[in-house]
């Protein structure tokens, strides 16, 4: 089984010359975030993935966790040690406010880090993944008292946390949720039971604190009438005391298709008295507080598309250059499969497809760190904000699903051995297939797309990042890239997303043509944006080494097989949104 080795030169590239880092770092006042820090950290980060948490992915996908009779949950071999030294070293608290024991560099930069531990193995890196949203979501609506009692542990990583939306009867939409909240003094007893809960329960750290919606007595019905709770596994008890247990656990764990590790649990709140939690934020606001986490989970779900697909990509091309098949063509005797023009395509397709979702995702995290900038004026703060909702559909969306093109491709390229579990790289398409369906479904995003982030503004964002593709596309540095050819078929695609929108904006009185389209739209528009990072990422390589080393040149043919390959794909989800609901709709449920 192919070992991890973190693509660090790509990822510092990546961040610093086509997603607009070093630009966000010197609006924003990010001294501290230099280039050769951001290297720095890049590099001991790589190490550790490599050497600590990538061991313990094959371990964890054979035998999984176990829920033992008292509630607990033990993880495989080696996650507890790799975690414990991930707290240790300081991993958790990179993009955290100092106040409460963060090292305060951007969340951009954290990005890349978190893209080696989601490759190395993705069912513990969905660990931190999700203490990370719980704390964004205390950080920007938890009271200072709240923020002063869990914030220092959960940002040094000794802590953690977790999101708690699903019930049995309620799913993508929350407004059936019945989970109840008492008042009881200054805090409130929790009752009721969650379910697909990550990470609910495990002996990684010392405390979890989970963040539960839930309804107040009263409350207005659907989800105007939900709010939210951060409710620990244990509370601190008396001085000299130890913590005492709260009234939450995990009752079962689901069986599942991939990520195996990671404990997916069903929660019970308040089997005795009531689980003790606290208010985050305002009563029957929770919806609102719980979206500061989601909408930083789905840019890191997308980023875990790509960390997937580079961990996919990266056993395939070890193997197909290893593997010897066949006589390849103008060659004698046997070949090393990797020589046979069908494997190259495959491994050029997980090659393109991996580097333009890794911009997609880190073009959108740098655009939340500028929206955020203290120092930067009020427009250009704006403009970001609105490249930031945009891109976040995108990054969940695209990067999910090239991730399943991808991991798919890994196997094809490994052809009868790939279908065996013993070389692993069936794990990873077992892994990646989790990722459009959670923290949203993609349908959901393509629905956000097309109405809150194009219809609610009349493609305001949109119109701006077409201009931004226009601008590259007439530039000198596009010309000497693309042949003739390749600009007109550029040029047309961002036609095809121009149309696109019109379409979606004079229909938008039709929501049966919204919600049947959505999902073009989404591919659509994603696949143009990310055609235009692959042309952004071959200047700057060319830029960066005069277009004479092996870097500029890989980024050169990468960015031709896009826009040859890829790109085309276009006109098919163009055709489909143009021909609307009629064929979708038409045949009777019956007749399913």
């Amino acid at each position: 089984m192919t070992e991890y080795r973190a693509p660090t030169r790509e990822m510092a590239f990546t961040l610093q010359h086509v997603a607009g880092f070093a630009e966000m770092v010197k609006a924003c006042g990010y001294e501290d975030a230099s280039e050769d820090v951001v290297s720095a950290i890049l590099e001991e980060a790589a190490k550790f993935a490599g050497s600590v948490i990538a061991p313990t992915n094959a371990i964890g996908d054979r035998t999984g966790v176990r829920l033992g009779q008292d509630g607990v949950v033990t993880t495989p071999d080696g996650f507890r040690d790799a975690y414990q030294q991930y707290a240790d070293s300081g991993w958790a608290s990179l993009q955290f406010d100092p106040e409460f024991g963060g090292q305060g560099l951007p969340f951009s930069l954290a990005i890349p880090v978190q893209e080696m531990w989601h490759a190395a193995n993705m069912a513990w890196g969905l660990c931190p993944l999700l203490s990370q949203g719980a704390v964004e979501a205390l950080s920007e609506n938890g009271s200072d008292t709240l923020k002063q009692s869990l914030l220092a542990n959960m940002i040094s990583g000794h802590w953690t946390g977790t999101m708690n939306l699903t019930e049995p009867q309620s799913g993508s939409d929350l407004s059936g949720i019945r989970t109840q909240a008492v008042p009881d003094g200054d805090a409130y007893r929790i009752k009721g039971q969650k379910i697909f809960i990550t990470w609910g329960e495990h002996d990684m750290a010392e405390n979890i604190v989970h963040l539960v919606l839930a309804r107040l007595p009263n409350a207005p019905q659907g989800v105007k009438g939900i709010s939210l709770f951060a409710v620990p596994k244990y509370l601190s008890g008396k001085p000299g005391e130890d913590p005492v247990r709260n009234d939450c656990r995990a009752v079962s764990l689901e069986h599942k298709l991939g990520i195996h590790a990671s404990p997916t649990c069903v929660m019970s709140y308040g089997d005795n008295d009531g689980a003790i939690g606290y208010l985050v934020g305002e009563e029957n606001q929770g919806l609102a507080c719980m979206f500061t986490m989601m909408n930083n989970a789905r840019l890191t779900v997308g980023l875990q598309g790509v960390s997937i697909s580079e961990r996919a990509y990266q056993q395939a091309r070890d193997y197909v250059s290893e593997r010897v098949q066949g006589t390849a063509p103008g060659e004698q005797g046997l070949s090393p499969i990797i020589r046979h023009p069908d494997v190259r395509r495959m491994m050029m397709t997980m090659k393109s497809l991996t580097e333009a979702a890794r911009a997609l995702a880190y073009t959108g995290c740098v655009a939340v760190d500028f929206a955020k900038g203290n120092d930067v004026p009020d427009e250009v703060k704006a403009r970001q904000q609105r490249r930031a909702d945009l891109l976040t559909p995108m990054v969940k969306g695209w990067c999910t699903e090239i991730a399943q093109e991808v991991t798919s491709l890994a196997i094809q390229c490994h052809g009868g051995m790939g279908f065996i579990e013993e070389t692993g790289v069936a794990q990873h398409y077992r892994d990646a297939r989790i990722l459009p369906i959670y923290e949203g479904t993609n349908g959901i995003q393509a629905l956000d797309l097309i109405g809150r982030k194009t219809l609610r503004d009349q493609g305001k964002a949109m119109a701006e990042l077409l201009d931004d593709m226009r601008t590259w596309s007439s530039s000198d540095s596009a010309s000497n890239l693309l042949t003739q050819e390749r600009q007109a078929r550029f040029d047309q695609a961002i036609a095809f997303v121009e149309e696109a929108t019109r379409l979606v904006l004079e229909r938008r009185d039709e929501p049966l043509f919204a919600g049947t389209v959505a999902f073009n739209y989404l591919m659509l528009c994603s696949t143009v944006t990310a055609a235009w990072l692959t042309l952004k990422s071959a200047g700057a390589a060319r830029e960066q080494d005069a277009g004479e080393g092996a870097f500029s040149a890989g980024k050169q043919i990468t960015a031709n097989f896009f826009f040859d390959h890829i790109l085309p794909r276009c006109s098919g989800y163009l055709a489909a949104l143009r021909a609307g609901e009629e064929s979708v709709m038409a045949l009777p449920e019956t007749d399913f």
